[in-house]
Parts: C-alpha cells; structure tokens; sequence
C-alpha cells in the first residue's frame, strides 16, 4: 500500500505540490550544506570548551560561579566571534535584552540612531515613540533619529551620511530582520555593507544589532563585521524549540559588562544570575539550533513556493537568498488572511481546535492575529503566524521545528483558504 500524506487535498493542490517539490529540491540541498556547515562549528565549539555533565548542573541563588553557564556564554562568544556573552534565562524575551543593551550604552542626552528605519512596534515601546509607558528611553532624557528607508527598502546611505554628522549620536542600531515592515529583511551581505559605512562615518560610536529571526539563518553573523553587540532570544532560533525562555546579548566585553550591570545591579553584573534548570535545555538547544534553524528555513522555501504557485505576493521569493525565519504572504484583504492564520492553529500540535481572533496586544498599535500551538508560548522557531489587521493585510509566518510539519500545515491552510467556500 503507498500511502500518501496528500490524500485528503484536492486533487489540483496536490499537483501543484508535486511541481513546487521539484522546483525546490536545488535550494534545500543548499540549505542542508549550511546546516552542516554550521553544526560543525557548534560541535567544534562543544568539543574546544570540554562540555562535560558536570556543565548541566543548575546554580540556584545568587548563582555565583556557575561554571556551566560561564562556558555556554564563552561557546555563545565564540561562535559569534566575539569578546563575551550574557546568555540568561532571567531576561523575559529578546526585547528586554535589546533594552538592556540599548540602556547600559547610553545616557541622558545621548541619541539612539537607527539606520535601518523606525523599528518595529515593541521597540517602539521602549523608545516612547508609542505607547507613552513609564520607564521609556524618552522619559530619561535619551533622543531617538532614525533615516527612513527608500522606497525600494534599502537604506538611504546618503541621507544617512547627513544625519550621522550629529555628535549626541552615540549608538547606531540595525534591524535585521523586517519586524511588520513591508520591506525585505537585511541579509549579511547588505548588513556588511552598513557596518562599513558606519566605521567611515562614525567610528566612535556603538553598532548595535537587533539580530533576532537571524542567527544560524547564515554562515555569517553581523559580530564577524564590526557589530559591538547583538541580541536574540532563546526561544527563538538559538533555542531550537527546547529553551523555554531567555535571551542573549553577545558582543564586546566592556558593553556585556555594562550589560551585566544593567542586568542585575553594578558590582555583581554578569557574575551573579542562577540558572536554576535551564542549562540542561540552553546546551541542547544552542547544539540543535543549526538543524532546527535549517528545518524552518526549508519550510518557509517551501511556503513561498506554494503560495505563490497559487498567485499570492511573497517575500522573499522561494529562490531568493535567506536570512532568517520569517516568510510573509500578502492577501489585500483581512478575511482570506485570518482564514489562513486560523488553518495553521488548526495544523499545529497544541490548540488546534481554536480559532485565532484578531485582538489588542500590548506593544502594538493595531489589532493583531496569531496562530502559535507551540510547547513554548511565543516561540517564534516553532511554526507560527502573525500580523496586524491594517493593508496590505500581510501575514508573518515563521518558524518550524520541522520540515515536515510545516509543509503538512501550509498546504493545508491553502486547501481551507482556496479551496473550500
């Protein structure tokens, strides 16, 4: 008997699934040579710094000298070829860890400067741009410029050179990934670019990445460049699905311990901070984080192939260059693009029997829908799709923590979204 897990599509979907199967194929046999390529550095890693059981065991208090989670920042350090790390549970997401960053470079007075635009909503939130919150950058004194991208969505170097000429500028920051922008996310041949351009003009200054969406989605990282800190979150790529919570800042080693104290408090800075249970799954996760980061990739290839075999707008393209886990579908209209969020819930391992209804989230302005049946809440590297009901109605998929599952869930949500009345 061969058994076929299309079955139960319509017959026109299936075709179309066989021809995108084809049209593929070349592309994820090159991102399972990234995979290789990055899972060997990792193992290198593991094997250089001697990861042994005693590393798993968890501090508890105050945390002081945890020797496991001591190593997993220095692996963290040297995989993205950089001075230090502050890899921690106690951070709650990967926004809390871009705040700390941001916060323990600059002082009142000083302008935080991004070049790659205004960044997304929950950044906003930390600026005072929106949301008007206590605790904000603009509540202390801190200004915010930004240069707006060109229409094509590339920075605006020229204008950039101008804006860059005021001296209170004394961190630069860079979005890799596209937040609910309509543009495309920077890959690192773009990012590169920047780094050069910011050492030409402002070489005094800080660079700072929001790397999220981004590490292990390349050979590279923005460290490798220039970058003097980046963050990310566990429960995204660098957690392969296993770390149920945290993130990261990785860069130079007087701005991780700058990081450390705003962190915790000045004088212990990173040296305290327990890791309870969680070194075990932190390991792992970052062991798998080239694997599982790879099964996304390939699910999203496949996700923009499908899609726009059925005549959707994409971005990026099936066979452009990718450099993270994120795939956006257009719809134009709100009601095919709930339907399709809503069929990815119904094709996900937890909640599949609920329906994603648009609602009021906080840090962000308009009302947002979201598919997530992940094992972590909010774990973006496990399937999921979300975005604000506003025009173009554009939704954000992104994640999986398998090849498979993802295409089981897309090809569904595209049977219930086009194929049934």
């Amino acid at each position: 008997m061969v058994l076929s897990w299309k079955a139960n599509l319509p017959e026109e979907l299936q075709v179309k699934i066989d021809k995108v199967d084809q049209m593929i194929t070349p592309r994820l046999a090159e991102i399972d040579e990234q995979i290789l390529h990055n899972q060997q550095r990792v193992l290198e890693l593991f094997r250089k710094h001697r990861v042994g059981e005693e590393d798993l065991v968890p501090s508890t208090g105050y945390g002081y000298d945890d020797i496991g989670r001591d190593k997993l920042e220095a692996i963290y350090a040297d995989y993205f070829k950089a001075d230090d790390a502050l890899v921690r549970s106690q951070f709650s997401s990967a926004t809390q860890a871009i705040a700390v960053g941001l916060f323990s470079m600059l002082r009142p007075g000083d302008t935080l400067y991004y070049l790659t635009g205004t960044p997304y909503d929950t950044i906003q939130e930390v600026i005072g741009l929106a949301g008007n919150k206590p605790g904000n950058m603009k509540e202390w004194g801190i200004n915010f410029k930004a240069t707006e991208l060109l229409e094509n969505g590339e920075v605006d170097f020229e204008q950039a050179k101008k804006d860059l000429q005021d001296p209170k500028i004394k961190v630069i920051a860079i979005q890799r990934s596209l937040g609910y922008a309509v543009r495309a996310s920077f890959t690192m041949k773009k990012i590169k670019k920047m780094l050069k351009f910011i050492k030409e003009v402002r070489p005094d200054v800080n660079i700072f990445v929001d790397n999220c969406y981004g590490e292990f989605s390349e050979c590279e990282e923005p460290t490798f460049y220039g970058a003097d800190l980046i963050a990310g979150s566990l429960f995204k790529n660098a957690g392969a699905g296993i770390v149920k919570g945290g993130a990261f800042l990785v860069g130079r080693k007087d701005l991780i311990e700058g990081a450390g104290s705003r962190l915790n408090v000045p004088g212990a800075g990173k040296g305290e901070g327990a890791t309870w249970g969680y070194l075990r799954d932190m390991y792992q996760g970052f062991f798998m984080a080239a694997h599982t980061t790879g099964q996304a990739i390939k699910g999203m290839i496949f996700t923009a192939a499908l899609c726009e075999e059925m005549g959707m707008d994409v971005a990026p393209k099936w066979n452009d260059p990718r450099t993270d886990i994120v795939q956006t579908v257009t719809f134009g209209k709100p009601e095919p693009m709930v339907k399709f969020c809503g069929a990815i819930q119904h094709y996900s391992p937890l909640n599949s029997f609920v329906d994603p209804i648009p609602y009021h989230q906080d840090g962000y302005e308009d009302d947002v829908v979201m598919a997530s049946g992940s094992f972590t809440e909010g774990s973006t590297i496990e399937l999921s799709s979300d975005g604000p009901l506003r025009p173009p109605y554009r939704l954000y998929i992104q994640g999986g923590l398998s090849y498979e599952h993802v295409k089981i869930a897309i090809a569904h949500a595209v049977a219930e979204t086009f194929y049934q009345n």
